[in-house]
């Protein structure tokens, strides 16, 4: 098999209230799956394992890489890395990053007197 370096591929969303990133881990299972956030950057890493290689089986192609992965990303300013939370469900790794309260638009409401 090949081990090769890799990175997973992200899809990184916005609203109102939070950040959100996407990131795809197919066959990487979620004890393989570290996340960190210091200092203003947001560290997703892990390890696909390689399969053994069968003797029996005859390989026509070999295209997929395993191996250490690591995304490293520079927090917005807005953001709350101290409530960063992340669930992994099908080979997918959602992580949210709530935005600051203090930053956040607030609606004042005018009363007429």
């Amino acid at each position: 098999m090949t081990v090769a370096e890799w990175s997973p591929l992200v899809d990184i969303t916005e609203d109102d209230k939070e950040y959100l990133i996407k990131a795809d881990l197919p066959e990487v299972k979620k004890e393989d799956v570290k996340l960190t956030v210091q200092d203003d950057v947001m560290t997703i890493s892990g390890e696909r394992k390689y399969e053994k290689e069968e003797k029996r089986k005859k390989y026509h192609r070999v295209e997929r890489a395993y191996g250490s992965f690591m995304r490293s990303f520079t927090l917005p300013e807005d953001a709350d890395g101290s409530k960063v939370s992340a669930e992994y469900r099908e080979g997918v790794l959602k992580v949210h990053l709530p935005k600051s309260e203090k930053v956040k638009p607030k609606s004042i409401e005018v009363k007429v007197a």
